[in-house]
């Protein structure tokens, strides 16, 4: 098993296809992009589900979300999903996506055995869409969460970042229409992970306040919290159910003493944090001709190596050097 040395146990694998994507949100990266990853140094289609096989049948791997950069820009998406899917025992598999494009592929992610999905939305105006995001493509992703829907990838689960002064009035009208469409709404926290280092605790919308804010206009209860388990979300009943709603308290309500996720970067690092400021290779030694039993060796002396917690309220924190888009959330 993927065991640290406090007794978690990972079974969580995210694994980044990309550091590309088709957006450029504020909270991400700046307006002009970055210095993609070279083609090359990208794991192929066929190393991703290698290193997926190892973690599924070797350590313990029971979930494997893809996610980016934005994962749809991938084209073998659909063909790693269908091998992750028939791998032994089978693991939930789900998507993390932006949403554009997903009009066009849902149907067949759904056939490669795709369970489910997340589509970042932050907010229902096309116009704060665009200066968020700097394009205009507000109607594209409006479109991704009702194919996903049609094509029975549900729980469709909608992941909001609300941001002081630019959207934070949005929280009701947000949480309104997704109970409207069937969607499950989880808003989160923005995180230190902009590559401009822009991020500051003054300017981010709380959960404290998230919560103040959805309350106003809805009778919230508190989720069983031991369903919640490690999942990264408290949730609430909306109005009494069935319908709930998450909060994602990354930096206010770290939830990192029950954290059993590992991540996988599109150039084969092992990652055990999205705060992480080390890495752990695979991608060389499996270049080099490491055998599976190598690499799993490689990945279980990583993930033993994992601290306690992110130390976001730690004075010595240090931000990332690489922003969400290259860790893959």
């Amino acid at each position: 098993m993927l065991r640290d040395s406090f007794g978690r146990v990972a079974t969580d694998l995210r694994v980044s296809l990309t550091d590309k994507c088709n957006l450029r949100c504020t909270y991400c990266m700046p307006p002009e992009g970055l210095d993609w990853l070279p083609n090359p140094q990208l794991l192929t289609a066929d190393e991703i589900v290698r290193l997926v096989t190892i973690g599924v049948e070797r350590l313990g791997i029971t979930e494997v979300r893809y996610t980016g950069g934005e994962p749809l820009l991938r084209r073998e998406l659909a063909d790693v999903v269908a091998r992750t899917t028939a791998l032994t025992p089978r693991p939930q598999v789900s998507l993390t996506t932006n949403g554009i494009g997903l009009a066009r592929l849902a149907g067949a992610l759904a056939d490669a055995g795709l369970d489910r999905v997340n589509i970042s939305l932050d907010t229902l105006d096309p116009g704060t869409f665009k200066r968020l995001a700097h394009r205009d493509r507000h109607a594209d992703v409006i479109a991704g969460l009702a194919a996903a829907d049609e094509a029975g990838l549900r729980p469709v689960k909608v992941n909001a970042v609300l941001m002081r002064g630019v959207n934070d009035h949005e929280a009701v009208p947000l949480l309104r229409w997704c109970l409207d469409q069937g969607y499950e709404l989880r808003f989160i926290e923005q995180m230190p992970l902009d590559a401009q280092h822009g991020w500051s605790r003054e300017g981010m919308v709380t959960a404290d306040e998230i919560l103040d804010l959805l309350s106003a206009s809805f009778d919230l209860a508190a989720d069983d919290l031991e369903e919640r388990g490690s999942a990264p979300a408290e949730r609430f009943l909306v109005n009494g159910g069935p319908a709930r709603v998450g909060v994602i308290g990354s930096v206010t309500r770290p939830f990192c003493g029950s954290c059993d996720r590992v991540r996988l970067t599109a150039d084969g690092q092992v990652r055990n944090c999205l705060f992480a400021t080390e890495e752990s290779d695979l991608k060389t030694p499996m270049r080099a001709g490491a055998s599976d039993d190598e690499l799993a060796e490689r990945w279980v002396a990583a993930v033993a190596r994992k601290r306690a917690g992110h130390g976001i309220d730690d004075p010595s924190f240090l931000q990332p050097a690489r922003p969400m888009s290259a860790i893959g959330g």
